[in-house]
């Protein structure tokens, strides 16, 4: 495969999807559906790079959508199955969604029953989030089930409940996890949801699962999917956000120039804020490719970006040699969860996209150009 680094007609910055690698986690995840008997829908929030959707819908059976916006997407550049979930619909969202899904799930009761007839009429088929009330989710900024979350319905509030209607329940508590954490998952929804169960036609266990990471147990995940189907004769359904796009492709960037204050800064052509805010919201330190941590190797760089804001800054890493201005930096597994969260902050040049093909060709899906960032407001 060739290295994006040294790719000629990459530019930079540029978003790189790496199609062989795209349709090797593909595949992992055709062999879960298979052999487990579930679906996988790819979840538009964590990747939506459309482009490649030709791709990606020959091994899934459709998409999950968050907002009217993706709902549309799902359905005119995917074209199978959507799936709608949102913390709160306006009027206005479900006369349009009733029109693009298929299955729209609520998040409260108060939304199902001031919506239902209207759905219903529509054919689609409802459900409601459920909040499992157990935590596997490590940083507290992605925990759907942390104390006093907002996200989906306890067990306490459908007691006594009618939910003649509902045709499933979606739970949503994990983030990156293992099949241990999905197993333990579903042991909390038997727990406290088991009386409604068998009344459910499906049970959609939302995204978390990051069954492409090297080292993840896709037997045990396909054993425990399977057992607990056949239980209860459901329908269920996965809908992997970073799991699909996981370790498919890296950020470019480059030198632009090298200050020094205490510590050699090097300013790129991108910015944290802009074009990764995970680095500054979860945070987290983003592998840079042939780096090691500071003092690990003979030359210490900050790396900052190139915005105004002060701590537009993602870390310090260690190089072999000096850099000099002109040098690409590449940020790994930046496709899955960064490219749906960039903005054009500052006016910063947006990383073009790109899909670097199986057969070592590059293709140049995006360029920016001043109107995107002008039209962005008005």
């Amino acid at each position: 495969m060739t290295d994006p680094i040294l790719h000629p007609a990459i530019p930079s910055p540029c978003y790189v999807c790496e199609e062989s690698r795209l349709e090797a986690n593909l595949q992992i995840m055709q062999r879960v559906q298979q052999e487990a008997g579930v679906d996988i829908i790819l979840a538009l929030k964590g990747f939506s790079m459309w482009s490649t959707f030709p791709l990606v819908k020959q091994y899934l059976k459709g998409c999950t959508a968050s907002s009217v916006w993706e709902a549309k997407l799902a359905k005119f550049e995917f074209g199978k199955e959507v799936h709608a979930y949102a913390p709160a619909y306006k009027p206005q969202d479900i006369d349009e969604l009733v029109q693009l899904v298929n299955h729209i799930s609520f998040n409260s009761v108060g939304q199902w029953q001031r919506y239902q007839q209207q759905v219903a009429d529509a054919g689609i088929s409802m459900g409601l989030r459920i909040n499992p009330e157990h935590r596997e989710a490590e940083t507290e900024l992605y925990d759907p089930s942390a104390p006093g979350s907002r996200l989906g319905v306890r067990a306490s509030q459908l007691e006594g409940l009618d939910l003649s209607g509902i045709d499933g329940f979606h739970v949503h508590n994990l983030c990156e996890c293992d099949s241990f954490a999905a197993e333990r998952t579903l042991e909390a929804v038997e727990k406290r949801f088991a009386k409604w169960l068998p009344q459910m036609k499906w049970l959609n266990l939302g995204g978390g699962h990051l069954m492409t990471r090297k080292g993840y147990d896709v037997d045990h995940l396909i054993k425990t999917l399977k057992a607990f189907r056949e239980k209860y004769d459901l329908h269920i359904i996965l809908e992997p956000g970073s799991a699909v796009a996981w370790q498919t492709g890296p950020l470019v960037a480059e030198v632009v120039d090298i200050v020094e204050n205490r510590d050699k800064i090097a300013i790129l052509d991108i910015s944290a804020t802009a074009h990764m805010p995970d680095v500054l919201e979860m945070p987290y330190r983003p592998v840079v490719r042939g780096t090691g941590e500071a003092g690990e190797k003979g030359h210490d760089y900050k790396l900052g970006g190139n915005s105004c804001l002060a701590g537009d800054v993602i870390d310090t890493y260690s190089f072999d040699k000096p850099l000099a201005i002109g040098d690409r930096i590449i940020f790994e597994d930046m496709i899955h969860y960064t490219m749906v969260k960039t903005t054009f902050f500052n006016g910063v040049q947006h990383p073009d996209i790109g899909i670097l093909r199986k057969n070592g060709e590059f293709d140049l899906i995006r360029h920016f150009e001043y109107e995107d960032f002008r039209d962005r407001l008005s």
